[in-house]
């Protein structure tokens, strides 16, 4: 069967599973909301993907419109985190403390997962459990590090998780998820065939719209080497009635860029947001990136691809007469 090529005026990207990856640093964070709850971290991490923090904060912790503002900030520095804390100390460690691995203490193998880690969720946020011997020596030189950068005058707040000297255990009591950050690598990472995708569309014509607020979407894009658009459409903003699986975020970005919806193709990763770009009336393309084919296949999108890699995109004419030729290689 030949591939299926289709034009369009613009194109509109969701973020985080589409573009990026930092679904390990996502899932960590709302695992951690999932404890202060006393709720099931999987339950959690499965009502929560594609949505805003806005919307799942408000159901899951009652987090009234006067707070609201902060407390996502918060959650998504919190994902920020996550997907920094790794690398930040592994540079910062003696090289006995980086070489020790975590291991599957029910195996007694010491050797990592494997497969990409948008294909392997945990109910925990992380891929490996972590051997207490190994926390403890980390925490050890993690708290031996903040001192030594303390008295050179280094010391970058938060992230150097603030020793307090006179306090027996302040570390334990007040840092333990961000040790528990500092253990796992769960960075940001760009998905396959986005960089040449993004190449190869013109300025103007593509936006992103993503249920993530501005801190964590332009934090995420900047952490791979993405330079927003100047259409960026983020759940915080103000001009948002609703966020996915409404189509509003598409309607919006595309009416930025000043076209149609309907003359727009949307890449998407999630079922709220596959379903919230059919709504928009836009040519949806389905990554299974996030998921796994059956799981976002029966969401009404018109190609389900693997990944970026399977799609091509040529500009055909230019300016008014310009339009972008969509190729699927794989459907």
């Amino acid at each position: 069967m030949p591939p299926a090529s289709f034009h369009v005026d613009a194109c509109l990207f969701d973020m985080d599973g589409t573009l990026t990856d930092s679904i390990n640093a996502v899932e960590a964070a709302w695992a951690r909301v999932a404890e202060e709850i006393g709720r099931d971290p999987a339950e959690i991490i499965a009502l929560t993907h594609g949505r805003r923090a806005i919307d799942n904060l408000a159901e899951l912790k009652n987090v009234c419109e006067e707070e609201m503002d902060e407390a996502v900030e918060k959650f998504e520095h919190s994902i920020l985190y996550y997907a920094d804390a790794f690398h930040k100390w592994r540079r910062r460690m003696p090289s006995s403390a980086v070489s020790t691995p975590a291991l599957d203490t029910s195996s007694g193998s010491s050797a990592p997962s494997s497969g990409p880690p948008s294909r392997q969720p945990s109910s925990t946020g992380h891929s490996d459990p972590i051997r207490p011997g190994f926390v403890s020596r980390l925490s050890d030189m993690l708290i031996a590090t903040a001192r030594e950068l303390e008295e050179k005058g280094l010391v970058e707040g938060e992230a150097c998780l603030q020793v307090n000297e006179g306090n027996s255990t302040p570390f334990e009591e007040l840092q333990e998820w961000q040790l528990e950050a500092a253990a796992v690598d769960r960075s940001v990472k760009i998905l396959p065939g986005v960089r040449r995708m993004l190449a190869s569309i013109p300025a103007g014509r593509y936006a992103v719209a993503t249920s993530g607020a501005q801190t964590y979407a332009y934090g995420c894009m900047t952490r791979v080497g993405i330079t927003p658009p100047s259409v960026t459409i983020t759940a915080d903003d103000p001009r948002l009635q609703a966020g996915k699986p409404s189509p509003d975020p598409f309607l919006l970005a595309a009416a930025c860029l000043g076209f149609e919806a309907k003359n727009c193709v949307v890449f998407e990763d999630s079922p709220s947001g596959i379903r919230a770009g059919v709504a928009s009336g836009a040519t949806v393309i389905a990554v299974c990136t996030s998921h796994e084919r059956s799981q976002i296949e029966n969401y009404g999108a018109h190609y389900v691809v693997e990944d970026m890699e399977r799609v091509t995109c040529q500009v055909v004419g230019q300016g008014e007469n310009m339009k972008l030729k969509f190729t699927i290689l794989e459907n």
